[in-house]
């Protein structure tokens, strides 16, 4: 298995933090979140990781040329950038034929994730891709998902002014090796494409979702990348 992280932002809304370092290297406890990122990848077994870079990404190379799974982490950056989805279509022959982790490296979770592995591991015959689900207190700023009884994900909200649940898609997700053929090659043709708002719509039915479980957050605002460094002082 291997795994894709998306860590190219920009961080604006964490200003000034963000003026001298990239989002995906901000502390919390003390120790750049992208370290926490690769250190739970690797203990779930995930052999190569591909990180994207942008806004200051020498210091995302300086981070990961000194790294101890360095051998196991490929770099590619993007000049301008790409979008989640352009990024994945870019890299496509690093991940496009086997089951791949994709996540969005400015979220943070004490969740080991084996349990999304489990979830993927047994899911049924027509689904390709399992996405992880937590509740949000803001979900108009999230995509919203509804479930069936079996946790198939029946319907996908979009930052939406009046979403039908709190339930929201985590941005981290498992791909079997069918998504790219089925879901990315469509698309080829799009100048710019965004993972969770031009893609995902396109995977109702053969998606499932597993409701995280530990604590989960975007840290990309004051107030969450506060919540964020509380949670790890317990």
């Amino acid at each position: 298995m291997r795994a894709v992280l998306l860590a190219a932002g920009l961080g604006t809304r964490l200003k000034p933090l963000t003026n001298t370092i990239p989002k995906c290297l901000v502390p919390i406890g003390g120790r750049p979140l992208l370290d926490y990122w690769i250190e739970k990848l690797i203990k779930l077994g995930i052999s190569k990781i591909l990180i994207n870079t942008h806004y200051k990404s020498e210091l995302v190379e300086a981070f990961v040329h000194s790294h101890k799974y360095r051998e196991q982490i490929y770099l590619s950056h993007e000049t301008e950038l790409l979008d989640t989805g352009g990024t994945l279509i870019k890299n496509r022959e690093f991940w496009d034929s086997s089951d791949v982790l994709i996540a969005h490296a400015d979220n943070f979770t004490t969740s080991d994730l084996s349990g999304l592995i489990s979830a993927h591991s047994f899911r049924a015959s027509h689904i390709d891709v399992t996405m992880l689900l937590f509740y949000s207190d803001t979900p108009q700023s999230c995509g919203i998902v509804e479930l069936d009884e079996l946790n198939i994900i029946t319907g996908y909200f979009e930052k939406v002014a009046q979403p039908p649940t709190n339930l929201a898609n985590g941005a981290v997700f498992l791909f079997s090796p069918k998504v790219f053929q089925r879901f990315f090659q469509p698309m080829l043709r799009e100048k710019r494409l965004s993972l969770c708002a031009d893609i995902v719509p396109t995977m109702i039915g053969s998606m499932q979702g597993w409701l995280v479980d530990g604590p989960y957050m975007d840290i990309g605002t004051p107030a969450s990348y506060k919540h964020a460094n509380d949670i790890i002082k317990l």
